[in-house]
């Protein structure tokens, strides 16, 4: 992303459901969310991010390993 960055005082926001800094016609604020429950909550991945004006990049990071029995 190349915008006006991620302000530090929303940063602690981001993740959360419905949050987003857009007009209420031009996003639902889930996507972030969404993605973080399946790489977090399913896969106990991680995703993190830096971001300052003219760059924000997030990183996502899961787990490699085999589980015979399946997913929890």
């Amino acid at each position: 992303d190349d915008g006006q960055g991620i302000h530090p005082e929303i940063w602690l926001r981001i993740f959360e459901p419905f949050f987003t800094t857009k007009d209420v016609d031009k996003a639902t604020g889930l996507g972030i969310n969404i993605s973080y429950r399946i790489v977090v909550e399913k896969h106990q991945g991680d995703i993190s991010f830096k971001s300052q004006p003219g760059e924000t990049c997030f990183y996502v990071r899961l787990p490699i390993f085999f589980n015979p029995a399946g997913p929890n």
